[in-house]
Order: structure tokens, then sequence, then C-alpha cells
């Protein structure tokens, strides 16, 4: 940690007070996936509630309009100005006769019980009506039963109330179409998930996409080929594109996989993943599980092209000079798709220096013609000066579309996705 020079921090635009103007964002979006959505967070008596204005905001950050309801129990561990700050809402704490527990007038699209307690979980499974989180949750029970809503809860005990009694109401409500967040277990506990793990959760439940359960596997980051057992030869490349592509896809509802290759960005532990250190361990990993009958497959991973004829056994000595070693091509991962997958829907990547722009998108229009759905063209002149990748999606009769941002890439090849999906 670096000296503090006990400057003053920048200025901002965003806002801190408790009642929003409508000009006053109060939180920096990262996505839009709940816009002009109405989240119930349902606050109940566990230690966890300290959290809620948290889930509060990062469901704000997805565009959310939140509103609290807090047990008495809640607020023994939060506060009412916490959560109106948070949500820029007032909380319900108990029910009047503006009957806050229906909600006709100005209905919600999800509620999202954090943390939910052993007491609510038995509760809502018995139709027990008796408080403001119970009651509530009795009326959005009829409303989820009708299509006109989602439920979620995150379970949150210690574990010596994780009985049979529990696992039997867990059930029941699943049964009946309350999602279930998975909690973080340690520790002995059930504990909430991070914040913005809840939050995706919740954006996954509303989504309206016709990605939605629509099975993806997305590859990214490098793939390393040994030179012995210690060293290895990479590439620069992160990973990140990909975690983008796939938190997209995620968001949207799609039952996404990422095949991620060991870098210096892991993917976060809210999304499917499997981690693979090698480029033998990647080819495996992909031709394996796109068995599972995926329908796309979006392969953005920095594939090896070399590889060392030989891997030395233990390590090469060091303080010496090494002569040379002796590459020879790998297998190209996508033509071995290709093959053995024709139904399979593929987006694939393209990156080039020293060339033309019009020589990037020739290259890309030609790999068109082997049948790939989109191929996604960038090279390193065209990185912006911030930073920014810059991306061109080539796809057949269709100009390229320019993409600047790995967010922006990611959103543009989800939208082309559900636009070929809505013909299904």
């Amino acid at each position: 940690m670096n000296d503090w020079d006990f400057q003053p921090p920048p200025e901002s635009e965003l806002g801190d007070y408790a009642i929003a103007s409508p000009t006053d964002r109060q939180v920096t979006l990262e996505s839009n996936h709940l816009q002009n959505k109405r989240i119930a967070l349902l606050v109940t008596g566990s230690i966890a509630a300290m959290k809620a204005p948290l889930i509060a905001r990062t469901l704000r950050r997805q565009g959310a309009d939140v509103v609290a309801f807090a047990s008495n129990e809640a607020l023994r561990y939060t506060t009412i100005d916490a959560l109106e700050w948070s949500t820029t809402n007032a909380v319900v704490t108990k029910l009047t006769a503006n009957a806050e527990h229906l909600s006709d007038d100005n209905p919600f699209a999800a509620y999202l019980v954090a943390p939910a307690t052993y007491n609510t979980i038995n509760k809502m499974a018995l139709g027990i009506a008796d408080g403001v989180i119970a009651s509530t949750l009795a009326s959005a029970i009829g409303r989820m039963e009708k299509g006109k809503c989602q439920i979620l809860i995150a379970p949150t005990m210690h574990g010596s109330l994780h009985n049979s009694i529990l696992t039997k109401s867990l059930q029941q409500l699943n049964q009946m179409g309350v999602k279930i967040i998975p909690p973080k277990v340690a520790n002995g506990k059930n504990n909430l998930p991070e914040e913005k793990a809840i939050a995706l959760a919740v954006c996954r439940a509303v989504s309206l996409s016709s990605l939605k359960d629509i099975p993806i596997l997305v590859t990214g980051g490098p793939t390393p080929v040994p030179i012995d057992n210690i060293r290895r030869l990479t590439n620069r490349f992160t990973g990140r594109l990909g975690i983008c592509i796939a938190e997209e896809l995620y968001l949207r509802g799609a039952k996404v996989k990422l095949i991620h290759g060991q870098g210096s960005y892991t993917p976060p532990s809210y999304l499917p993943h499997q981690i693979v250190t090698t480029y033998d361990e990647y080819l495996s990993a992909v031709m394996t599980e796109l068995e599972n009958n995926y329908r796309y497959g979006i392969f953005s991973a920095a594939v090896a092209d070399y590889k060392p004829a030989q891997v030395y056994s233990g390590k090469i000595p060091s303080g010496g000079a090494l002569s040379k070693i002796d590459l020879v091509a790998t297998q190209k991962v996508i033509r071995e798709v290709k093959a053995k997958y024709p139904s399979l829907g593929m987006i694939t990547f393209k990156y080039q220096e020293n060339i033309s722009h019009a020589e990037l998108i020739s290259i890309a229009e030609t790999r068109l013609q082997q049948g790939y759905q989109m191929v996604l063209a960038n090279r390193g002149e065209e990185h912006q000066a911030t930073g920014a990748q810059v991306a061109y999606l080539v796809t057949k009769n269709q100009p390229p579309q320019k993409a600047v941002g790995k967010k922006e890439i990611a959103k543009a090849i989800a939208d082309y996705l559900e636009s070929i999906d809505d013909k299904h």
C-alpha cells in the first residue's frame, strides 16, 4: 500500500443523497439487464442482513429499482437509514392500508430474499403469512404461479440448522419454481454469496432473452505449451474478453460454460468455468465438453500455434545457453471442432498485426467461407490509445460491425446470437 498524499478525491457526477433526483444516478451502471425492473429485496433476521445495503447497490448497478422490506429481526443487524440510502426508496417495515405486500399498482419483476433464514424458508414452504416478509412472500408465490414474477432466495444459516426439515422445504420451494441461490459454504455455515453473484442470479431469473437456457460454450485465455516440467511458452493475452463474453451470456440466462486458459486473470467464481493449464488440456477439454450438445461455441482463446517437438523431462539446467527449441505446429482446434461437430454454430477470432484494416477484413471473410457463423477480427494497430480493444464482427451478408471495448464486444456478440436464435 502506498502512503497517502492527503489530497481530496476528484469530483464525481454521482450523487449521494437519500432521495435521488431524476438525473442523479448515485451508482455507476455496469449493465442495463435490470433496467425498468422493480426488485423487492426482502431482508430477514440474520447477521448477514448487514450486507443488504451492499446487495441493493449491486442490484442498482444492473439498472434495478430496488425496494427493501425488512423484518424487525433484520433491523437488529442493519438500519432503515442504510437501506433507504442504498435503495433510494422508503423501507417497508410493516403492512398498512396501502397493502404494500400486494404491489398491485406497481408490481415487482422479482422478489429476492437475502439473507433467507431457516425460519423464513420453512414459513414459505408451509404457507405461513404472519408478518411483513411472510405476507409479502405469500402474495409473491401467487404471482409467481401465474407467471407474473420470479422469486429467489439465498439460504443463510449455521450448518446445524441445515436439517432434514430445511432440506424438505428447499426441495418443495424449488419444485414450485422458487430459484435457490447456492450459498457460499465455509466454516460449517451457509453464507451469503458475494453481492454480484446474487445480482447476476436476479438478472438471469428475469431475463427475456431468446438465449435463455441455450447451452453455449465459451473459451478464453492463453493455452501455454511446456518446454520442461517448469517452463512454458505462452502469450500476453489474459482472457478478460472471454470472461466478458461468458458473463454477458450468463446475465441473459444462457447455460454458459467457460473453458479458460490459465493466465494473469481468473474468472469470477459465479461463472461456470473450467481452468486448463496447457494447450493439450485445452484441446481435450473443448472436445469433451462439446459432447454435451451445445448450440453455439465462441472461441476467443489465444490458442498456441506451435509447441516444442520434445518436452524435456525435469528441469533444463540454468546458467548455460539453450541452443534451440524445435517447434511443431499444433492442431487447429476450431478445425477439429468443425469436423467433429458440424452442426455447432461457431464464432471464431482472428488477431493480426502489421497488416491493413482491409487485409484484416479480407482474411476474416475468407474464414467465413469455411462455414463459420461469425469471425471477430482485430489487429494490434487499432487498439485505442486508452487501451480499449477494437474489433470487427464479420458475418455473411452484413457489413462488418465495429465494437470498441471488451464489454461492448461481448454485448455485440450476444446481440448477434439473439438475432439468429430468434429464427430457430
